[in-house]
């Protein structure tokens, strides 16, 4: 059933109400640094990070002409700080003495920087170069601060930064921020003087995979982090994504949140005030060109340093919906206005959201759009490229998820890890669908109880990835986890970590979008709070035999009869280029045989919603498996180059959906 709004046009907005999803942590128990909450405000869950509510990403929220923006992308001044000195020999300030300091790009990844052969299969000097440089590393960049910011709420955001980013101005701590693949921005109007160069300055801290790479031993491990381990895709490091200092009105639009279904838009402008004085204005919220709506304007009063959501919902008469045959897009947009409702003064702010009118629903075991049954064929796929690392270009973006369409696939599943604008924009405008995943990647029993009563990095992580992705129509499903470790005796631990990532993502997410994880299992205890029932699958590669899946997704389905099952995982590996038996492990010809016997006994039970492939093309990982491969695993459709096709590539592009 839909939630209803909380507002119409016209009603007084009433204060806050608060609501903690996290547990409270005692006061010596660390927790993540961005204090990241969520609150309940006029009705809307709204996410606070550094005590201001989490602003837009997308570069269209610093395209108005109410805001402005600096981009930081560029070179940086940059130095590796082995033994950890940095912040005490002041590194952070604005007069260090830059002797001995290199330079690299922003974005970018350290592990491209001076590491030889780092793309190909070539793995000779595998544990050499940049690539395998942990610990911190400094970057440092100056920015003139225009005058005319005196008055303005200026943030410093960053698309990503792997893995933990701690952030100076003019040698001021300004805060800081865990989870490699999560945008965030830091409040920095009291660190700066307009109309003066300052100095930006980050420390990044990768965690080591091992102690030593050429041998696989000794393992790194960090209770805190998120992944706590090793796991097996590349930890990339640096600034690795845009950053930008942007500028915009003491009083502002810091989101609009949208969920356009059934022939009507429910459009939430969340307005937030960090001045010392109240504000008494308007939103008129626009539900975009094309869709024959009409604009709404609603009263607003928000007090100072308070935050305020403006709701309406408009009829949208002429709107088409949004489909994987036909993406139509359209772009909402609230203006915030100073005075009486009827004022034609000029928009104090303004920002956009584009988004699609569809519904994502479950019902009789399966995985509806718009009411229909979809079936996903899927692809898993890692972000990144030999030449970029995990900083790809438009251009690369283009070429990695072209892929998809060749395919036939109208399904990828962001395993593991949160994906750059750009790459949900294409989603967006391909009318392919997306799984979103986080970081919480094989988290033992101990790391999730952690994470659950006091840390909350885990929590934060869900949630952001709801906030920020909230208003795109590519996006139908939330994932929590992969493969992570279920504690015995009913799960206790296992069950609350994951009700805790789900109640945030509830909490927030208006089109109310199914939740599922992958699983390591299909006995998974907890299957009966998930929406979708996802799990990882490797039946004659890892375990058993081929056939024996069917039987499996019986039981589950037995189990379960009123849920979906997707498949979230599953592939074999093999050999580039080398041909032979489908029996004999290793060849093209076995990894095909493979894929297509799981797809045909995935498609012919109606209670499946989806067969996600492992995965589009090779990916490079620090494990301690494949070093003479350059630690490239071997289990794509596609090389490594992004070019050379496997045999299995064909046969997945062949491969029909049963509906």
């Amino acid at each position: 059933m839909r939630r209803s709004a909380a507002l119409t046009a016209g009603t007084t907005l009433v204060l806050a109400l608060t609501l903690a999803t996290a547990p409270a942590a005692s006061a010596d128990e660390p927790t993540e640094p961005a204090d990241t909450r969520i609150e309940t405000i006029d009705g809307t869950g709204v996410l606070f990070q550094y005590d201001h509510v989490v602003p837009e990403f997308d570069a269209s929220a610093t395209e108005e002409r109410t805001r402005e923006e600096i981009s930081l992308d560029g070179r940086w001044s940059f130095r590796f700080d082995p033994d950890g000195v940095g912040e005490q020999e002041g590194w952070a300030a604005a007069e260090t003495d830059m002797r001995g300091w290199d330079t690299i790009d922003v974005p970018s990844s350290w592990d491209l920087k001076d590491t030889p052969d780092f793309d190909g299969y070539d793995g000779t000097r595998f544990g050499t170069g940049t690539a395998f440089q942990d610990g911190d590393a400094w970057y440092r960049t100056t920015v003139r601060v225009p005058r005319s910011w005196k008055d303005d709420h200026v943030r410093l955001s960053f698309l990503g930064v792997s893995y933990r980013a701690d952030v100076w101005v003019d040698g001021r701590f300004a805060g800081a921020h865990e989870g490699g693949h999560t945008p965030f921005a830091l409040p920095v109007a009291d660190l700066l003087r307009p109309g003066k160069t300052a100095t930006i300055a980050v420390k990044v801290h990768r965690r080591a995979s091992f102690e030593d790479y050429t041998t696989g031993t000794g393992p790194v491990t960090d209770d805190y982090a998120i992944p706590w381990k090793p796991v097996d895709y590349w930890p990339y490091a640096g600034i690795t994504r845009s950053v930008r200092l942007e500028a915009v009105p003491g009083v502002s639009v810091a989101k609009v949140l949208v969920d356009a279904r059934d022939g009507e838009l429910d459009a939430r402008a969340v307005v937030e005030n960090t001045g010392t004085r109240p504000f008494t204005g308007s939103v008129r919220l626009h539900p975009g060109e094309g869709t024959g709506g009409a604009p709404v304007t609603v009263p607003v009063q928000v007090p100072a340093g308070a935050v305020r959501v403006v709701a309406a919902r408009i009829p949208l008469p002429r709107a088409q919906a949004w489909s994987t045959e036909a993406p139509r897009l359209y772009t909402a947009a609230a203006e915030l206005r100073t005075g009486p409702v009827r004022s034609n003064r000029p928009a104090l702010d303004r920002l956009t959201a584009d988004y699609g009118l569809r519904s994502v629903t479950v019902a009789d075991a399966e995985l509806r759009l718009d009411g229909e049954p979809v079936f996903l064929k899927g692809l898993n796929w890692h972000e990144e490229t030999g030449r970029s690392g995990r900083s790809l270009t438009a251009a690369e973006y283009d070429h990695e998820l072209g892929h998809a369409l060749d395919l036939g696939v109208n399904f990828l599943r962001n395993a593991v890890y949160n994906r750059h604008p750009l790459a949900y924009e294409w989603t967006d405008t391909h009318g392919v669908l997306v799984m979103d995943d986080i970081d919480t990647m094989w988290l033992n029993t101990a790391q999730q109880r952690l994470q659950t009563e006091s840390y909350g990095l885990s929590r934060a992580l869900a949630a952001s990835m709801t906030w920020n992705q909230h208003n795109r129509p590519s996006v139908v499903l939330w994932g929590l986890q992969n493969e992570s470790e279920i504690d015995p005796g009913g799960a206790p631990v296992y069950r609350a970590w994951l009700q805790d990532m789900k109640d945030a993502v509830d909490a927030l997410d208006l089109q109310e979008r199914p939740v599922t994880w992958a699983s390591s299992t299909t006995n998974d205890p907890a299957f009966d709070i998930a929406d979708v029932i996802g799990f990882n699958e490797y039946f004659g590669y890892f375990y058993g035999a081929n056939d024996d899946l069917g039987p499996a997704l019986d039981a589950v389905h037995a189990a379960h009869p009123d849920k979906p099952l997707l498949i979230t995982e599953n592939g074999s590996w093999s050999y580039l280029g080398r041909r032979g038996s489908a029996q004999e492990e290793g060849t093209e010809d076995w990894q095909a045989a493979n894929l297509a016997a799981h797809w045909e006994q995935a498609v012919e039970r109606p209670f499946v919603a989806g067969y996600t492939h492992w995965v589009l093309k090779d990916y490079k990982q620090r494990l301690g498996y494949n070093e003479e491969l350059n630690g490239i695993s071997t289990m794509g459709l596609l090389g490594w180059d992004s070019t050379t096709k496997r045999l299995a590539y064909e046969v997945y592009r062949d491969a029909v959906p049963p509906r």
